[in-house]
Parts: structure tokens; C-alpha cells; sequence
């Protein structure tokens, strides 16, 4: 294992490793303790009481970043007709039907997120071995199989994002730049952390929450304690 470099070291020796923060000062320490020149994202990282290897314990789901993610995220519709037409109108950066599924098949891959009407899953389907492991496969259970095309695309560029239980229990997800500061992360991380309690499901035995960790994508990891979420949502 390669040794961490100076820098993260140096914002390392901030952060007390066998302390519990609150939201609060785990955001702000992960704040003044970033050190790359970009604006770095924030991070969060949730380990769950559940095995994702059995179905009923599959954690997946969708939230809409009230501050969003600070990331342009580019839209693909595969829609004809009016929906191609709504979808453009509504912010989709492409649109459109079998001229989209010739250019992924030949390895166009120019968007971030894709949506697709229902009648056009036939042919969307096709796309699976390319678009699925890439996590881009239109899913009817995260909202982007649709008619509501206007909808759909609205949410993404508002700040939508999915998330999914990976298999050692943890769900990670994006909560905004470092430069929105403190509130608009706390905002967005109270969105995530109440959908993820919604989505506890029946099956889960033991503590939900076993352990939460904020970072920055180059900084340490600062550990929160899961008993915090409560203070976090009122």
C-alpha cells in the first residue's frame, strides 16, 4: 500500500480518530481540512445493518439535493415524437430515439444520466451490456422509465441522485462542493439521511445505522455518530 501523501497527512493530524462528531462539526472540520486546488466534493458514507445479499435487505433509491451536487450532469432522453420535444424544452441535453441507440452502440457515451420512455425499452433494452455497468440503464424504480419526461429530466438537473446498497453494507453518495459551505451540505445531507430511514427495510435486524463517515475526495474520512441523524432532522 502506497504511503498517503504530505498534504493529507498534515489535514489528518486535525481530525481525532476515535472521536464521534456531530453533522455539524464533521461537515465543517472536512471543510477547512481539504487542501486540493479544485473545489473538492463532500462526500458521505453510510454503513447499514443490512445484507444486501438477500433481496428483502436491498437498499436502493433516489433523493433530489435540495442544493443539488454542484456537478452539471448531462441528460440523455430516448423518446420520440412530442416526448422528444418535452424532453429537450424541459433541459435534456439529447433526445431522441434509434439515432441515440446506434451512437452508444458504437460507443458514444457523451451524457451522465439516461431516460427512456416505456415504448422505447424494447429497443433501450439492447443497451444493457453497455449501459449497465456504467450504472446509465433507464430503471423504472429510480424514475427514469417514464412518460413524465418533463418531470424526469427537471429532477436530475435539479440535483437528483441515485444511490444503491453495495455489498459490504454501504451506501455512498455526493453531497455538494466544498465551496457551498456549511448549511447547503447540512441541507443536502439531511435529504439523503431521511430517505435512507424511509427505506429501512422491514427485514433489518439490529441497529440501521451502524456507522456514518463524511470526507472530501481528497481529504480524510471524519466519523459521525449515528446518533446524531435525529438532531440532524428536527
Amino acid at each position: 500500500m502506497s504511503e498517503r501523501g504530505k498534504k493529507y497527512r498534515e489535514a489528518l493530524k486535525g481530525v481525532d480518530r476515535l472521536r464521534r462528531y456531530n453533522f455539524q462539526d464533521a461537515v465543517r472540520l472536512a471543510i477547512e481540512r481539504c487542501f486540493a486546488k479544485f473545489d473538492e466534493t463532500v462526500d458521505i458514507a453510510v454503513r447499514l445493518g443490512v445484507d444486501p445479499r438477500h433481496a428483502d435487505q436491498m437498499v436502493r433509491g433516489t433523493v433530489v439535493l435540495p442544493h443539488g451536487t454542484g456537478k452539471e450532469t448531462r441528460v440523455l432522453v430516448f423518446a420520440k415524437g412530442e416526448k422528444e420535444k418535452e424532453a429537450l424544452e424541459a433541459g435534456a441535453d439529447y433526445a431522441g430515439s434509434d439515432e441515440y441507440i446506434e451512437k452508444v452502440k458504437k460507443g458514444w457515451l457523451e451524457f451522465d444520466k439516461a431516460i427512456a420512455t416505456p415504448d422505447m425499452m424494447s429497443s433501450v433494452s439492447k443497451l444493457g451490456r453497455i449501459l449497465g455497468p456504467r450504472g446509465m440503464m433507464p430503471n423504472a424504480k429510480l424514475g427514469t422509465v417514464t412518460f413524465e419526461v418533463e418531470k424526469a429530466v427537471k429532477e436530475i438537473k435539479a440535483g437528483k441522485i441515485d444511490f444503491k446498497v453495495e455489498k459490504g453494507g454501504i451506501v455512498h453518495a455526493p453531497m455538494g462542493k466544498v465551496s457551498f459551505g456549511l448549511d447547503k451540505i447540512l441541507g443536502n445531507i439531511a435529504a439523503f439521511m431521511d430517505t435512507i430511514l424511509r427505506l429501512k427495510p422491514p427485514s433489518s435486524k439490529g441497529a440501521y445505522l451502524k456507522s456514518i463517515a463524511i470526507s472530501t475526495t481528497m481529504g480524510p474520512g471524519i466519523k459521525v455518530d449515528p446518533g446524531y441523524v435525529k438532531d440532524l432532522l428536527t
